[in-house]
């Protein structure tokens, strides 16, 4: 688990060039947001993350399958009470987030491998609501 990245993946290093590319300026990281999203643009209240299908609970629906236990062969106990928290705890973040008037967005790493400009069509148009409402 050690040797699995937090930050400066693949999928987010995609959408980092993406947004950077349509001229979408943002900050990394800040460690003064709740969460730590993986961009913000602070100026807007729009918070990005980019989620691991595994570790965020979404691996079991790509493969199939009808229930998260069902993903784990070996120490299931483990793994389940491990991604049910990370999701509790994504919920928490999102919850405290809106509720400081922030808009949230997460993204599962597959939706960004498999079609980039769509994930990012998708945070350009939280950004111009963002701007529609928050003139700055």
């Amino acid at each position: 688990m050690q040797s699995n990245r937090g930050r400066d993946t693949k999928p987010e290093l995609m959408l980092r060039r993406e947004l950077h590319r349509r001229g979408v300026r943002y900050r990394l990281h800040p460690k003064d947001v709740v969460g730590r999203p993986d961009l913000v643009v602070r100026t807007l209240r729009v918070a990005v993350f980019v989620d691991g299908d595994f570790w965020h609970g979404n691996r079991w629906r790509l493969r199939g399958l009808a229930r998260l236990e069902e993903d784990f062969h070996n120490n299931r106990e483990f793994w389940v009470a491990k991604i049910r928290r990370n999701v509790q705890r994504d919920e928490e973040v999102n919850a405290r987030l809106a509720e400081s008037g922030w808009t949230v967005l997460r993204m599962w790493e597959s939706e960004v491998l498999r079609d980039v400009t769509a994930v990012a069509d998708r945070v350009q148009e939280a950004i111009h609501a963002a701007r529609g409402t928050n003139r700055v």
